[in-house]
């Protein structure tokens, strides 16, 4: 006897949650169709990949999070590198706990007028004032949402020590028993590499917009993201581009760019993959110190050659999911 839905989330009869898998049982088919409604309610999601860590990955996370939010989308950050979240430290967010609710838990809201000011302390050396960018001002829906494994530690120092399936059952637990409502974008921080938290998020969210995969120019890491872009594939996960940080250094000086690394490896990687290239990301003090005072630097020091990147590339991201979304 076929078991009737209790899905009302949407009315698409496409949807994979409407009704049970074959020999699914009715345990599972329950679990999935809690997380499906939780899904359903965010318009665009996009994991931030990498394929070894040190390449910038949470920086890249968290700014384009940033940049959505403050170009008023109602966007969440999820963070599901377990075992090295840096999303709490990059948000001026430690020490923040998430709220357990009966039903559901809450994601930390940060207002992005707390992201654009500045931080106490010393001011930046050799770096400009901050000063928000007109790409980037605050329209009406700018909070940004945020869940970290983070935010469940006693004390930042706690490691986290878990093997697969646990790891596995709390990123569901993130994405199913958070309340993150309706959302424009979910951009999800995953660990470097192609083990078990990039695999479950791909297996829990296969309707994912794409993966946006960051590397650094030099071979070493060159290499390794070419993995990440054949481990997306396999996984029918698309790759929405690639970004190349760490592009050459920019004199808090004079301006000038200098290549510390080989020029342009990302974009030749890419070319070769057949992955369409998003933009490069200079090695730039503004984003050291933005890092340190908790707050992005495409909000922080707007008019930095690197804020211009990471706001050029998250505007280059929406237009190409908004093209896909009015092509189907």
């Amino acid at each position: 006897m076929a078991r009737e839905s209790g899905c009302k989330t949407c009315d698409s009869e496409t949807c994979s949650a409407k009704e049970p898998r074959g020999d699914e049982s009715i345990e599972d088919f329950l679990e999935r169709q809690a997380l499906a409604e939780r899904l359903c309610k965010i318009r665009h999601k996009l994991l931030v990949l990498s394929g070894k860590g040190g390449v910038g990955k949470s920086t890249v996370a968290a700014n384009l999070a940033a940049a959505f939010a403050a170009a008023g989308l109602r966007t969440g950050l999820l963070d599901i590198d377990l075992h090295g979240p840096s999303i709490p430290k990059l948000l001026h967010l430690e020490g923040r706990t998430l709220d357990l609710g009966h039903n559901a838990m809450e994601p930390v809201a940060v207002e992005l007028h707390s992201l654009s000011a500045r931080g106490e302390g010393r001011a930046p050396v050799a770096a400009p004032e901050p000063h928000p960018h007109p790409a980037l001002s605050i329209a009406g829906r700018g909070v940004l949402k945020v869940v970290s494994i983070g935010f469940l530690l006693r004390n930042a120092d706690d490691a986290v020590i878990w093997r697969g399936p646990l790891k596995m059952g709390v990123i569901r637990q993130f994405l199913r028993d958070v309340e993150w409502g309706e959302l424009d974008y979910l951009v999800v921080d995953s660990p470097p590499g192609t083990g078990d938290e990039p695999l479950s998020i791909c297996q829990l969210m296969p309707e994912a917009d794409g993966a946006v995969v960051v590397t650094t120019p030099q071979d070493v890491a060159v290499t390794d993201v070419r993995k990440c872009i054949t481990f997306c594939r396999q996984l029918k996960m698309p790759v929405l581009g690639v970004v190349e940080n760490m592009s050459g250094f920019v004199c808090p000086h004079c301006g000038k760019t200098t290549d510390l690394f080989k020029s342009g490896g990302g974009e030749r990687m890419a070319a070769d993959m057949g992955a369409p290239f998003l933009g490069r990301i200079p090695i730039d003090t503004a984003v050291v110190e933005s890092g340190d005072a908790g707050r992005p630097v495409v909000t922080h020091y707007a008019d930095t050659p690197s804020a211009m990147a990471f706001a050029q590339i998250a505007a280059t991201i929406r237009q190409r999911l908004e093209e896909q979304r009015h092509a189907r």
